[in-house]
């Protein structure tokens, strides 16, 4: 960035065509906005704003939550709404609005986004009016919700597998991790220390040594006996497609696949031992584990339950009960 040497005051009549310019030189596939600070929905990513002084931006007190957009519905909104609002609850953020009104929002911004296929992320701030440590005295809730494109990851995750890394940095005190809050230094700083030292992602790990969750993604294991088998969701954030995915999975069993299902505290050890070991998020859904650190997962190759993992998950995308209709 080049810095003039005498820096303007901008005229109102400017700002926006400077936004515009702004977005001009940053394409985004940012679709609709709900903002209830505007009190409506803008569709020109210029003014999918934020004041500087929210409470979530200048303090990072706020929550947020992300559902899928496939086919022209929206996946599991229910279960993300569950968790959307006891991460408010233990954030101490007011619901701007009765969880029915919420969801009306939702789902009208998607309609305005105009896409049969994206995502959904909507979040909850304590407001604006300050930069002190504690929310203004008065300000009132900010909800946003964004219908965008959606996180993409690289085709070879999927046909060849990632590689992943134990982090250096120290996992996510419980309260934290378990609350779907803004504030994702953590991660972010895992992510990039992959990134930097060859790998695709990372992993954390707890205190007893026991296996945590990845940047933005929990972590699954089927073990040498045929487990398919995943972390408690006390020290970690219960995700609602591992939740779900663990719902789905007996089908396997059935089908020989894996032996049986569980949910417990999971030794390095013995995850380093297991079969397969898989990513699951609502962005990537299932993704093979073929290398962790220096060790190969398996036979390093993705493995036949990550994939009839992704089919369950596809199919009850596409045609389960959790499914909501948008209006055209």
């Amino acid at each position: 960035m080049t810095v003039s040497t005498s820096i303007q005051v901008i005229a109102e009549a400017d700002v926006l065509a400077r936004l515009k310019a702004l977005r001009a030189k940053q394409p985004v596939n940012f679709w609709a906005f709900y903002s209830s600070q505007l009190g409506g929905i803008v569709t020109d990513p210029a003014l999918m704003l934020i004041p500087f002084d929210d409470h979530m931006v200048h303090r990072g007190h706020g929550i947020f939550d992300t559902a899928g957009l496939v086919n022209g519905k929206i996946y599991d909104l229910e279960a993300h709404l569950d968790r959307f609002i006891a991460s408010a609850a233990r954030s101490k953020l007011k619901l701007p609005c009765p969880r029915e009104e919420m969801r009306d929002i939702v789902i009208r911004t998607t309609a305005a986004g105009g896409k049969r296929d994206g995502s959904i992320r909507y979040w909850l701030s304590s407001g604006p009016g300050s930069l002190e440590l504690t929310p203004a005295a008065g300000a009132e809730p900010g909800f946003f919700v964004m219908i965008f494109g959606g996180l993409s990851y690289p085709d070879r995750w999927y046909t060849e597998g990632l590689k992943v890394m134990t982090t250096t940095y120290p996992i996510k005190a419980p309260l934290y991790a378990i609350t779907k809050a803004t504030n994702y230094l953590p991660n972010v700083l895992m992510q990039m220390e992959a990134k930097e030292s060859g790998f695709d992602n990372g992993v954390f790990i707890d205190a007893d040594g026991n296996v945590g969750e990845s940047s933005n993604m929990n972590v699954a294991f089927v073990t040498k006996e045929g487990v398919f088998v995943h972390p408690t969701f006390d020290r970690i954030l219960a995700g609602c497609t591992s939740l779900r995915l663990l719902e789905l999975a007996p089908a396997l069993r059935d089908r020989g696949l894996i032996t049986g299902v569980e949910v417990r505290d999971i030794p390095v050890a013995e995850a380093r031992a297991s079969r397969e070991m898989v990513l699951l998020g609502s962005s990537i859904k299932v993704a093979p584990i073929v290398r962790w650190d220096a060790q190969a997962i398996g036979d390093g190759r993705p493995g036949p339950v990550a994939a009839a993992l992704l089919r369950l998950l596809d199919e009850d995308m596409r045609s389960s009960d959790r499914l909501i209709d948008v209006p055209c």
